[in-house]
Protein backbone atom coordinates (compact mmCIF):
# COMPACT_ATOMS: atom_id res chain seq x y z
CA UNK A 1 0.00 0.00 0.00
CA UNK A 2 2.79 2.39 0.90
CA UNK A 3 4.45 1.49 -2.38
CA UNK A 4 1.31 2.36 -4.31
CA UNK A 5 0.97 5.66 -2.45
CA UNK A 6 4.62 6.43 -3.12
CA UNK A 7 4.16 5.72 -6.80
CA UNK A 8 1.00 7.83 -6.93
CA UNK A 9 2.74 10.67 -5.12
CA UNK A 10 5.66 10.51 -7.49
CA UNK A 11 3.37 10.55 -10.49
CA UNK A 12 1.49 13.51 -9.10
CA UNK A 13 4.72 15.41 -8.49
CA UNK A 14 5.87 14.63 -12.03
CA UNK A 15 2.60 15.88 -13.47
CA UNK A 16 2.86 18.99 -11.32
CA UNK A 17 6.40 19.70 -12.49
CA UNK A 18 5.39 19.12 -16.11
CA UNK A 19 2.47 21.44 -15.67
CA UNK A 20 4.72 24.09 -14.13
CA UNK A 21 7.11 23.72 -17.03
CA UNK A 22 4.30 24.06 -19.56
CA UNK A 23 2.86 27.04 -17.73
CA UNK A 24 6.27 28.69 -17.71
CA UNK A 25 6.61 28.11 -21.43
CA UNK A 26 3.09 29.37 -22.10
CA UNK A 27 3.73 32.39 -19.89
CA UNK A 28 6.88 33.15 -21.82
CA UNK A 29 5.11 32.70 -25.15
CA UNK A 30 2.19 34.78 -23.94
CA UNK A 31 4.59 37.44 -22.78
CA UNK A 32 6.38 37.46 -26.12
CA UNK A 33 3.10 37.49 -27.99
CA UNK A 34 1.84 40.28 -25.81
CA UNK A 35 5.03 42.22 -26.39
CA UNK A 36 4.66 41.90 -30.16
CA UNK A 37 0.99 42.81 -29.91
CA UNK A 38 1.77 45.80 -27.74
CA UNK A 39 4.46 46.86 -30.17
CA UNK A 40 1.95 46.76 -33.03
CA UNK A 41 -0.62 48.57 -30.95
CA UNK A 42 1.93 51.20 -29.99
CA UNK A 43 2.75 51.82 -33.65
CA UNK A 44 -0.90 52.04 -34.58
CA UNK A 45 -1.57 54.23 -31.57
CA UNK A 46 1.17 56.64 -32.61
CA UNK A 47 -0.44 56.94 -36.05
CA UNK A 48 -3.92 57.41 -34.64
CA UNK A 49 -2.66 60.01 -32.16
CA UNK A 50 -0.84 61.97 -34.88
CA UNK A 51 0.30 64.71 -34.56
CA UNK A 52 0.22 64.18 -30.79
CA UNK A 53 1.24 67.77 -30.06
CA UNK A 54 4.35 67.71 -32.26
CA UNK A 55 5.11 70.63 -34.56
CA UNK A 56 4.50 70.25 -38.32
CA UNK A 57 6.77 71.95 -40.85
CA UNK A 58 5.23 73.22 -44.10
CA UNK A 59 7.80 73.99 -46.80
CA UNK A 60 6.90 76.57 -49.44
CA UNK A 61 9.39 76.29 -52.35
CA UNK A 62 9.16 79.99 -53.20
CA UNK A 63 10.03 83.33 -51.63
CA UNK A 64 8.01 84.84 -48.82
CA UNK A 65 5.28 87.30 -49.72
CA UNK A 66 4.14 85.75 -52.98
CA UNK A 67 0.76 84.25 -53.72
CA UNK A 68 1.85 80.70 -52.91
CA UNK A 69 3.33 81.81 -49.61
CA UNK A 70 0.23 83.79 -48.66
CA UNK A 71 -2.14 80.91 -49.37
CA UNK A 72 0.13 78.44 -47.56
CA UNK A 73 0.23 80.58 -44.43
CA UNK A 74 -3.55 80.95 -44.25
CA UNK A 75 -3.88 77.19 -44.77
CA UNK A 76 -1.30 76.55 -42.04
CA UNK A 77 -3.22 78.74 -39.62
CA UNK A 78 -6.42 76.81 -40.28
CA UNK A 79 -4.60 73.46 -40.15
CA UNK A 80 -3.30 74.33 -36.68
CA UNK A 81 -6.87 74.65 -35.45
CA UNK A 82 -7.94 71.40 -37.10
CA UNK A 83 -5.03 69.39 -35.68
CA UNK A 84 -4.53 71.31 -32.43
CA UNK A 85 -0.79 71.67 -33.01
CA UNK A 86 1.60 74.27 -34.41
CA UNK A 87 2.32 74.42 -38.15
CA UNK A 88 5.43 76.40 -39.07
CA UNK A 89 5.84 77.70 -42.63
CA UNK A 90 9.37 77.89 -44.06
CA UNK A 91 10.38 79.32 -47.44
CA UNK A 92 13.04 77.27 -49.23
CA UNK A 93 13.42 78.78 -52.68
CA UNK A 94 15.58 77.98 -55.68
CA UNK A 95 15.63 76.05 -58.98
CA UNK A 96 12.00 76.91 -59.78
CA UNK A 97 10.84 75.21 -56.60
CA UNK A 98 12.96 72.08 -56.89
CA UNK A 99 15.16 72.77 -53.84
CA UNK A 100 12.28 73.12 -51.40
CA UNK A 101 10.44 70.10 -52.78
CA UNK A 102 13.62 68.03 -52.63
CA UNK A 103 13.85 68.84 -48.93
CA UNK A 104 10.38 67.45 -48.35
CA UNK A 105 10.97 64.38 -50.53
CA UNK A 106 14.04 63.51 -48.46
CA UNK A 107 12.36 64.14 -45.10
CA UNK A 108 11.20 61.33 -42.81
CA UNK A 109 7.80 60.14 -44.10
CA UNK A 110 6.13 60.65 -40.74
CA UNK A 111 3.68 63.43 -41.58
CA UNK A 112 5.63 66.14 -39.79
CA UNK A 113 7.10 67.63 -43.00
CA UNK A 114 4.69 68.82 -45.68
CA UNK A 115 5.07 70.67 -48.98
CA UNK A 116 3.12 73.35 -50.74
CA UNK A 117 2.85 71.80 -54.20
CA UNK A 118 2.55 74.07 -57.27
CA UNK A 119 1.67 72.96 -60.79
CA UNK A 120 5.37 73.25 -61.61
CA UNK A 121 5.93 70.08 -59.57
CA UNK A 122 4.57 68.18 -62.59
CA UNK A 123 7.02 69.96 -64.92
CA UNK A 124 10.36 70.09 -63.08
CA UNK A 125 11.63 66.70 -64.21
CA UNK A 126 10.82 67.40 -67.88
CA UNK A 127 12.56 70.78 -67.60
CA UNK A 128 15.69 69.04 -66.31
CA UNK A 129 15.85 70.77 -62.92
CA UNK A 130 15.58 67.53 -60.92
CA UNK A 131 14.43 63.93 -61.17
CA UNK A 132 11.75 64.79 -58.63
CA UNK A 133 8.09 64.59 -59.63
CA UNK A 134 4.65 64.38 -58.08
CA UNK A 135 5.11 60.60 -58.02
CA UNK A 136 7.38 61.18 -55.00
CA UNK A 137 4.50 62.59 -52.94
CA UNK A 138 1.00 61.88 -51.68
CA UNK A 139 -1.40 64.77 -51.87
CA UNK A 140 -3.64 65.62 -48.94
CA UNK A 141 -5.64 68.19 -50.89
CA UNK A 142 -5.75 70.87 -53.58
CA UNK A 143 -6.73 74.38 -52.60
CA UNK A 144 -6.91 76.47 -55.75
CA UNK A 145 -6.58 76.80 -59.50
CA UNK A 146 -5.34 79.76 -61.56
CA UNK A 147 -6.43 79.50 -65.20
CA UNK A 148 -4.58 80.97 -68.15
CA UNK A 149 -6.39 83.80 -69.91
CA UNK A 150 -5.77 84.52 -73.60
CA UNK A 151 -5.70 88.30 -73.58
CA UNK A 152 -5.20 90.90 -76.31
CA UNK A 153 -5.48 94.68 -76.58
CA UNK A 154 -9.00 96.08 -76.82
CA UNK A 155 -8.16 97.56 -80.24
CA UNK A 156 -6.88 94.23 -81.60
CA UNK A 157 -8.63 93.00 -84.77
CA UNK A 158 -9.92 89.85 -83.03
CA UNK A 159 -13.14 89.88 -81.04
CA UNK A 160 -13.33 86.13 -80.49
CA UNK A 161 -10.95 83.28 -79.80
CA UNK A 162 -11.94 81.78 -83.15
CA UNK A 163 -10.93 85.01 -84.93
CA UNK A 164 -7.61 84.93 -83.11
CA UNK A 165 -6.93 81.32 -84.14
CA UNK A 166 -7.97 81.93 -87.74
CA UNK A 167 -5.51 84.81 -88.04
CA UNK A 168 -2.73 82.77 -86.42
CA UNK A 169 -3.31 79.94 -88.91
CA UNK A 170 -3.12 82.33 -91.84
CA UNK A 171 -0.03 84.09 -90.47
CA UNK A 172 2.24 81.43 -88.88
CA UNK A 173 4.63 82.86 -86.30
CA UNK A 174 3.39 86.42 -86.74
CA UNK A 175 1.45 86.65 -83.47
CA UNK A 176 3.82 87.32 -80.59
CA UNK A 177 2.54 85.90 -77.32
CA UNK A 178 4.14 87.02 -74.08
CA UNK A 179 4.61 84.73 -71.09
CA UNK A 180 6.20 84.83 -67.65
CA UNK A 181 9.35 82.95 -68.64
CA UNK A 182 10.53 80.07 -70.80
CA UNK A 183 9.10 76.83 -69.45
CA UNK A 184 6.60 78.62 -67.21
CA UNK A 185 2.99 77.46 -66.98
CA UNK A 186 1.96 80.50 -69.06
CA UNK A 187 4.45 79.53 -71.77
CA UNK A 188 2.99 76.02 -71.69
CA UNK A 189 -0.49 77.54 -72.04
CA UNK A 190 0.31 79.18 -75.39
CA UNK A 191 2.21 76.09 -76.54
CA UNK A 192 -0.81 73.93 -75.76
CA UNK A 193 -2.98 76.15 -77.97
CA UNK A 194 -0.47 75.64 -80.77
CA UNK A 195 -0.54 71.87 -80.30
CA UNK A 196 -4.31 71.49 -80.04
CA UNK A 197 -5.33 74.08 -82.63
CA UNK A 198 -2.65 73.71 -85.28
CA UNK A 199 -1.31 77.25 -85.07
CA UNK A 200 2.16 78.72 -84.63
CA UNK A 201 3.07 81.62 -82.34
CA UNK A 202 6.29 83.43 -81.56
CA UNK A 203 6.76 83.00 -77.82
CA UNK A 204 8.22 86.01 -76.00
CA UNK A 205 9.46 85.24 -72.47
CA UNK A 206 9.57 87.89 -69.74
CA UNK A 207 10.81 87.87 -66.18
CA UNK A 208 7.34 87.40 -64.73
CA UNK A 209 3.80 88.16 -65.85
CA UNK A 210 3.86 91.89 -65.05
CA UNK A 211 6.50 92.78 -67.69
CA UNK A 212 4.59 90.71 -70.26
CA UNK A 213 1.39 92.63 -69.49
CA UNK A 214 3.30 95.92 -69.77
CA UNK A 215 4.66 94.86 -73.16
CA UNK A 216 1.13 94.13 -74.39
CA UNK A 217 -0.06 97.49 -73.12
CA UNK A 218 2.84 99.13 -74.97
CA UNK A 219 1.94 97.32 -78.24
CA UNK A 220 5.26 95.45 -78.27
CA UNK A 221 3.51 92.08 -78.49
CA UNK A 222 0.04 91.01 -79.63
CA UNK A 223 -1.18 88.76 -76.81
CA UNK A 224 -0.40 87.26 -73.42
CA UNK A 225 -1.39 84.01 -71.74
CA UNK A 226 -1.27 84.87 -68.05
CA UNK A 227 -3.78 84.69 -65.19
CA UNK A 228 -7.04 86.71 -65.26
CA UNK A 229 -6.05 88.61 -62.10
CA UNK A 230 -2.87 89.81 -63.80
CA UNK A 231 -4.82 91.51 -66.59
CA UNK A 232 -7.97 92.51 -64.69
CA UNK A 233 -6.98 96.16 -64.11
CA UNK A 234 -6.34 96.62 -67.81
CA UNK A 235 -9.57 94.88 -68.71
CA UNK A 236 -11.46 97.14 -66.30
CA UNK A 237 -9.78 100.22 -67.77
CA UNK A 238 -10.84 99.19 -71.27
CA UNK A 239 -7.31 98.59 -72.58
CA UNK A 240 -7.52 94.77 -72.80
CA UNK A 241 -10.06 92.10 -73.67
CA UNK A 242 -9.94 88.42 -72.69
CA UNK A 243 -10.77 86.06 -75.54
CA UNK A 244 -10.69 82.74 -73.74
CA UNK A 245 -10.11 81.05 -70.37
CA UNK A 246 -8.07 77.85 -70.38
CA UNK A 247 -9.14 76.59 -66.95
CA UNK A 248 -11.39 73.70 -66.03
CA UNK A 249 -14.11 76.24 -65.24
CA UNK A 250 -14.76 79.94 -65.87
CA UNK A 251 -12.80 82.52 -63.93
CA UNK A 252 -14.54 84.47 -61.19
CA UNK A 253 -12.46 87.47 -62.31
CA UNK A 254 -13.98 87.54 -65.82
CA UNK A 255 -17.01 85.24 -65.47
CA UNK A 256 -18.50 86.29 -68.78
CA UNK A 257 -15.60 84.76 -70.76
CA UNK A 258 -16.06 81.17 -71.89
CA UNK A 259 -13.51 78.42 -71.39
CA UNK A 260 -11.78 76.70 -74.30
CA UNK A 261 -13.67 73.53 -73.36
CA UNK A 262 -16.98 75.38 -73.72
CA UNK A 263 -15.87 76.53 -77.16
CA UNK A 264 -15.09 72.96 -78.18
CA UNK A 265 -11.31 72.97 -77.75
CA UNK A 266 -9.71 70.27 -75.62
CA UNK A 267 -7.38 72.61 -73.73
CA UNK A 268 -7.15 72.94 -69.96
CA UNK A 269 -4.02 74.69 -68.73
CA UNK A 270 -3.99 76.24 -65.30
CA UNK A 271 -1.80 76.81 -62.33
CA UNK A 272 -2.82 75.15 -59.07
CA UNK A 273 -1.67 74.86 -55.50
CA UNK A 274 -2.03 71.92 -53.14
CA UNK A 275 -0.39 70.23 -50.19
CA UNK A 276 1.43 66.91 -49.96
CA UNK A 277 3.71 64.65 -47.91
CA UNK A 278 6.46 62.18 -48.91
CA UNK A 279 4.99 59.16 -50.71
CA UNK A 280 5.96 56.61 -48.02
CA UNK A 281 4.00 58.38 -45.30
CA UNK A 282 1.67 55.82 -43.61
CA UNK A 283 -1.85 55.98 -44.97
CA UNK A 284 -3.32 56.43 -41.48
CA UNK A 285 -1.37 59.68 -41.14
CA UNK A 286 -2.25 60.77 -44.68
CA UNK A 287 -5.92 60.23 -43.82
CA UNK A 288 -5.66 62.45 -40.74
CA UNK A 289 -3.91 65.21 -42.70
CA UNK A 290 -6.40 64.90 -45.55
CA UNK A 291 -9.38 65.24 -43.23
CA UNK A 292 -7.84 68.26 -41.49
CA UNK A 293 -6.89 69.78 -44.86
CA UNK A 294 -10.44 69.51 -46.14
CA UNK A 295 -11.59 71.58 -43.19
CA UNK A 296 -8.74 74.08 -43.58
CA UNK A 297 -9.04 74.54 -47.35
CA UNK A 298 -12.80 74.98 -47.16
CA UNK A 299 -12.57 77.54 -44.36
CA UNK A 300 -13.88 81.05 -44.91
CA UNK A 301 -10.41 82.57 -44.42
CA UNK A 302 -8.82 80.47 -47.18
CA UNK A 303 -11.74 81.11 -49.53
CA UNK A 304 -11.55 84.84 -48.88
CA UNK A 305 -7.79 84.94 -49.41
CA UNK A 306 -8.17 83.19 -52.76
CA UNK A 307 -10.98 85.50 -53.81
CA UNK A 308 -8.94 88.56 -52.87
CA UNK A 309 -6.10 87.30 -55.06
CA UNK A 310 -8.34 86.45 -57.99
CA UNK A 311 -7.76 82.71 -57.70
CA UNK A 312 -10.38 79.99 -57.85
CA UNK A 313 -11.19 78.00 -54.74
CA UNK A 314 -11.02 74.43 -56.10
CA UNK A 315 -10.77 71.82 -53.36
CA UNK A 316 -9.86 68.27 -54.36
CA UNK A 317 -9.16 65.42 -51.95
CA UNK A 318 -5.83 63.63 -51.91
CA UNK A 319 -6.71 60.69 -54.15
CA UNK A 320 -8.33 62.87 -56.81
CA UNK A 321 -5.36 65.24 -56.77
CA UNK A 322 -2.90 62.33 -57.02
CA UNK A 323 -4.73 61.20 -60.17
CA UNK A 324 -4.86 64.69 -61.69
CA UNK A 325 -1.17 65.30 -60.98
CA UNK A 326 -0.25 61.98 -62.61
CA UNK A 327 -2.24 62.95 -65.69
CA UNK A 328 -0.54 66.34 -65.97
CA UNK A 329 2.89 64.85 -65.29
CA UNK A 330 2.43 62.56 -68.30
CA UNK A 331 1.21 65.46 -70.47
CA UNK A 332 4.06 67.83 -69.60
CA UNK A 333 6.66 65.07 -69.83
CA UNK A 334 5.64 64.70 -73.48
CA UNK A 335 4.97 68.35 -74.35
CA UNK A 336 8.03 70.05 -72.86
CA UNK A 337 10.61 68.02 -74.85
CA UNK A 338 8.55 68.74 -77.98
CA UNK A 339 8.96 72.44 -77.30
CA UNK A 340 12.72 72.03 -77.18
CA UNK A 341 13.08 73.90 -73.90
CA UNK A 342 14.34 71.06 -71.70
Amino acid sequence: MKKILSLALAAAMALSLAACGNNGSQTSQSSNSGSASNSGNTSQQEEVNFPNGKQISLIVPYAAGGASDTVARIYASELEQSLDTSVIVSNVEGASGAIGLEQVRNADPDGYTMAYMPVESTMLSALGFTDLSTNDFKFVGRAMTIPAAVTVRADAPWDTFEDFLAYAKEHPGEVQVGNSGTGSIWHIAAASIEKECGVEFTHVPFDGAAPAVAALLGKNIQAVTVSPSEVKNNVDSGDFKVLCILGESRSSVVPEVETAQEMGYDITIQGWGGFAVPKDTPQAIVDILEEASEVAINSDSVKQTLADRGYEHAYLNGADMDAKAAEELAYYSELIPELGIA
